[in-house]
């Protein structure tokens, strides 16, 4: 699987270290938010949260370890964002 080779990049809090992430429903952790490239998650950020954005931090995780940050943290699955500006993102749940 394509996926585990990759290496993502997630956007989390400085405050208290949660990753950004889509909530479909405010009683779930939602989709953990997964960029392809660096740049993309500050677009992301700097389109979307321009007033907050220094309150993030990057951080890079390899594709082998997203199954344990979902695990972990609670999340239904991922949102891999394809084009941070729109945004376009494709949501995989977790099984």
């Amino acid at each position: 699987m394509a996926m585990f080779s990759e290496v993502y990049y997630l956007v989390r809090s400085k405050a208290d270290g949660r990753y950004l992430a889509a909530l479909a429903n405010p009683k779930t952790n939602g989709y953990l938010l997964l960029f392809r490239e660096h740049f993309d998650a500050l677009s992301y950020l700097n389109t979307h949260a321009a007033e907050v954005a220094n309150r993030f931090a990057v951080e890079s995780v390899p594709g082998s370890q997203v199954g344990g940050l979902l695990k972990r943290w609670g999340f239904n699955g991922v949102g891999i964002v394809s084009e941070p500006l729109l945004p376009k993102i494709e949501f995989l749940q977790h099984t």
